[in-house]
């Protein structure tokens, strides 16, 4: 039988380079589509073409293979009007070359483009989107570009919090643990539903094969939502340190969002600014994962006890800590 082939938008962020690690251990042929001149490196296993954001590039980028799994995405930027470029205007490239090429598309999306849930009333795939962000709101639009403007089989997922190694985004709290330093930039109640890197890519190389998640959208996440507080306890844990948390002062994260904005300016990318503080304000964000259970048979496994210990030994291993 023909091995199945995929090609991976973003394969040298954190996500990306996940999926093309799974694909490849999964027995897939892995193709990484990466801009011209591209520097980074990549999995090993995995073959590469380059290919400019167009979809006469990018078709010819993806002909042959099965599938072809959107990872690329920007997540951190000062205006709205980046966040269109790449994540909207790229999504519509990258549904574009698919048509070309009759290939089956997986685009990776975020539960930013609902917005908060709570754990009496988690956000649903199918609930009124309500994104906080303009980096969620741009997620909801490339969703839109997908449903549209797709004519191949496709499937949208939606991580949750997602965690693991080679991740930036909760690496600053994995620092300030380390040291034993916690801050509570958000209430200690504030529930998320998280999710393990493994997990989650376990999850999308199974509805890349799945005919049961063509043209469905799904969220991504453990089972069992937690708050901010017992993620900082299971740090606290990890790396062998009293937990004595600080509360941050609602006029110290203003202050902060507001000098992040400043940052932004100057061209540095700073750890808090509007947006991140429009989501320590929010109520939570827990989603409910059924859709994925009923249509994948698919349930994360890994608990956060083991994914901060796996993340905390990277981060260790890679002197990122």
């Amino acid at each position: 039988m023909r091995s199945r082939s995929v090609s991976i938008t973003g394969a040298t962020g954190f996500i990306g380079w996940h999926l093309a690690e799974a694909f490849r251990d999964t027995g897939w042929g892995v193709r990484a589509i990466v801009r011209p001149g591209n520097t980074k490196p990549l999995p090993g296993g995995t073959g590469s073409v380059e290919a400019a954001l167009g979809p006469g590039p990018l078709a010819r980028a993806v002909e042959g293979c099965d599938v072809v799994v959107h990872a690329a995405g920007l997540t951190r930027a000062p205006r709205a009007s980046a966040f269109d470029a790449v994540n909207v205007s790229g999504t519509r490239a990258i549904v574009d070359a698919a048509n070309a090429a009759g290939v089956r598309l997986v685009a990776i999306s975020s539960q930013a483009a609902i917005g908060p849930g709570s754990v009496g009333c988690p956000s649903r795939e199918d609930d009124a989107p309500r994104p906080l962000t303009a980096y969620g709101r741009s997620k909801l639009a490339a969703e839109a570009v997908v449903r549209s403007r797709a004519r191949v089989p496709w499937t949208i997922v939606r991580p949750s919090s997602v965690y693991g190694p080679r991740d930036r985004q909760f690496l600053p709290v994995f620092r300030f643990a380390s040291r034993g330093l916690f801050l509570q930039a958000t209430d200690p109640a504030t529930p998320f539903t998280f999710i393990y890197i493994d997990d989650l890519v376990r999850a999308v190389v199974q509805a890349a094969a799945d005919e049961p998640a063509a043209d469905r959208t799904m969220f991504l996440g453990h089972p069992d939502p937690l708050t901010a507080d017992v993620l900082l306890k299971q740090l606290a844990a990890v790396f062998g340190r009293r937990y004595t948390p600080r509360r941050v002062p609602r006029v110290a994260l203003r202050a902060a969002a507001l000098a992040g904005e400043c940052s932004w300016l100057l061209g540095f990318e700073p750890m808090l600014d509007r947006a991140r503080l429009a989501e320590l304000d929010a109520e939570g964000f827990v989603c409910a994962v059924d859709r994925a259970r009923d249509l994948l048979g698919f349930t994360a496994a890994v608990p956060l006890q083991e994914g901060v210990e796996r993340t905390a030994r990277w981060y260790r291993n890679q002197g990122w800590v």
